[in-house]
């Protein structure tokens, strides 16, 4: 969706649309899923693909999330040892950072929410065959094809950060999709044994699945705050995968 939103934004400049301030919070894996060597299946990092997606829509994004260093910073303020010119320590009485009211920015919305779903296997299909002469010397040869699939969801919301009124929600779900082709000959030839096999297999990445999902729906957030009505503008529903989820 990257083309798309930073479409959103050339489209906010054109008309001189001011982009709103932006926050992003918590967006959690929810699915509780982990794996015994690799750990949690889902991202945890839903939060950042989050940020980046209204980056590239323009938004102003202010920072919640990571607020440690400001925070220790503005400590360091008050107690005037903080400077931005620390080679002047010591020789200008007035040489630290000033703290002034109403200084940081304040978000006029917020996003925050969570991966809902992940399900292992909504649906699975396949065949194998095995073929070969009866006698224990001749040749046998193996097929096997088999498709399952998953989905994953998320569910945001985007809320007023003056009044916390959810001012837009969004629920959106992607399958996908596993596939996995094998092929295999036993034969003898003179004494000796030959035994071939190959095979392929291939799965849609879950941590891929999730920005596309976050970047679907910070896509229709931005488009709804920039007043943009008809989201073809911007992205073709051909080319949506999402269409209709």
């Amino acid at each position: 969706y990257s083309p798309a939103l930073v479409c959103l934004a050339e489209y906010a400049h054109k008309y001189s649309i001011a982009p709103p301030r932006v926050a992003v919070g918590r967006i959690l894996d929810m699915t509780g899923k982990t794996e015994q060597v690799t750990g949690s299946t889902v991202t945890q990092g839903a939060s950042m693909f989050a940020m980046t997606a209204l980056g590239k829509a323009g938004a102003r994004l202010v920072e919640r999330y990571d607020t440690v260093v400001p925070e220790i910073e503005l400590k360091y303020a008050n107690q005037h040892l903080l400077s931005d010119t620390p080679e002047r320590a010591g020789q200008d009485p007035n040489n630290f950072r000033k703290v002034y009211a109403g200084q940081i920015a304040g978000s006029q919305y917020y996003i925050v929410g969570g991966v809902t779903e992940l399900n292992a296997n909504i649906h699975s299909s396949g065949f194998d065959a095995y073929a070969g002469r009866a006698a224990n010397t001749g040749a046998k040869g193996s097929a096997s094809r088999k498709v399952y699939v998953m989905n994953i969801a998320i569910d945001l919301r985007l809320v007023d950060s003056r009044t916390q009124e959810v001012v837009d929600m969004v629920s959106y779900q992607k399958q996908i999709i596993g596939k996995e082709v094998g092929v295999g000959l036993f034969d003898f030839f003179d004494g000796k044994i030959i035994d071939l096999s190959a095979g392929a297999n291939g799965m849609e990445p879950i941590h891929l699945a999730v920005r596309s999902l976050v970047e679907r729906a910070v896509f229709e957030f931005t488009a709804n705050l920039y007043g943009l009505r008809d989201q073809r503008f911007c992205l073709d529903p051909k080319l949506d995968p999402l269409k209709g989820a």
